[in-house]
């Protein structure tokens, strides 16, 4: 009981910090006036994504759990895109996809390249075809560069056509100034460095005494308490009217935590870091990039009828590629739990 209610803690802690984490952000990037779309589309994303940063350090390092570090990033991955199931439900206006700006199918489709070019380094690990530079997987640097290459295609993209991800929120912070915004960023941002360092000591725990594998509650438990800043902008972006944000800083944060593979592989010592991961994080990397490709079909297509539970037909699919890989995984644990009791 002590560990699952140290798990609620590190999950109250990241969504009220995220909260303001992404707040802040919204407000430094107003304040700043120095592209404004543009550093709130990466300063959001970049925000969100600081509980996967800080709790695949952890896990690499101290904890010496990289299933954790893995499983979380690309858990995080699919839980981002599901989260468009919940945005899709809670925006009654219109459908989602009908009503996002055409901007997000070049972030949708980038983020689907890095996505699979993971899935595809971790699956060559695995066959001991994929080289290393010392410790560090030769994939790293192309990830980095594939990463750079995006983030300049999509800023590119911001300067040709008029982006409405901030443009909400012009001029709604009028009595905050950038010097108070930078502090309460900062302050938030600590609060989540300490609850992210705690959380895959506290999951380690949980996946010893339940008897599940590190990569399942790093997919599935992890991914989705690191998630809750995403929830929380997400759902205080559509309360003022933000959509285009809110659909942004989930497509960044995707692109962001691919990122924080290179950073985990840099910081674990004994190899490259997929080389000692379970395989089965290639089902989620390919579950994501299903997914991340429907998104894109939906942004392209832009259906303007809901079709059941009051969501899209595109929604619909995404929740039950997220319900199926987690079904997979936790009968994956299942089988794998067994045959370790026959041997």
């Amino acid at each position: 009981m002590m560990l699952w209610l140290q798990l609620l803690l590190c999950l109250a802690v990241i969504a009220y910090a995220g909260y303001f984490l992404s707040r802040y952000g919204d407000i430094i990037a107003e304040k700043s006036g120095i592209s404004a779309s543009w550093i709130g589309l990466v300063l959001l994303s970049t925000a969100t994504s600081l509980p996967e940063l800080v709790t695949g350090i952890s896990a690499v390092t101290v904890a010496n759990a990289p299933d954790i570090a893995v499983g979380d990033v690309l858990g995080s991955t699919v839980f981002n895109l599901a989260i468009l199931v919940l945005l899709d439900a809670l925006y009654r206006r219109e459908t989602l996809y009908n009503r996002a700006a055409q901007g997000h199918i070049l972030s949708a489709s980038l983020g689907t390249l890095l996505i699979a070019f993971a899935g595809f380094s971790l699956l060559l690990d695995h066959a001991g075809m994929s080289p290393a530079l010392g410790h560090v997987g030769l994939y790293s640097p192309f990830i980095l560069l594939i990463y750079l290459v995006a983030m300049r295609a999509v800023y590119r993209y911001e300067r040709r056509t008029l982006s409405e991800y901030t443009e909400v929120s012009t001029e709604r912070y009028p009595d905050v100034t950038l010097r108070s915004a930078v502090k309460g960023y900062a302050l938030a941002a600590i609060a989540v460095v300490i609850a992210g360092s705690w959380l895959p000591f506290v999951a380690k725990d949980i996946s010893e005494l339940m008897g599940w594998g590190h990569s399942f509650v790093g997919t599935l438990l992890v991914a989705a308490v690191t998630s809750a800043p995403e929830v929380a902008v997400t759902i205080s972006a559509l309360r003022i009217g933000a959509l285009d944000m809110a659909i942004a800083n989930l497509l960044g944060s995707n692109l962001f935590d691919i990122i924080i593979l290179v950073v985990d592989d840099l910081l674990y010592t004994r190899g490259p870091l997929l080389a000692h991961v379970d395989a089965s994080h290639a089902l989620t990397a390919f579950t994501a990039v299903m997914m991340s490709t429907l998104v894109t079909v939906g942004f392209i297509f832009r259906p303007q009828r809901r079709v059941a539970l009051g969501l899209t037909w595109v929604s619909l699919g995404l929740l039950m590629l997220y319900v199926l890989n987690s079904w997979i995984l936790f009968r994956s644990e299942e089988h794998t739990s067994e045959l370790q009791s026959r041997g």
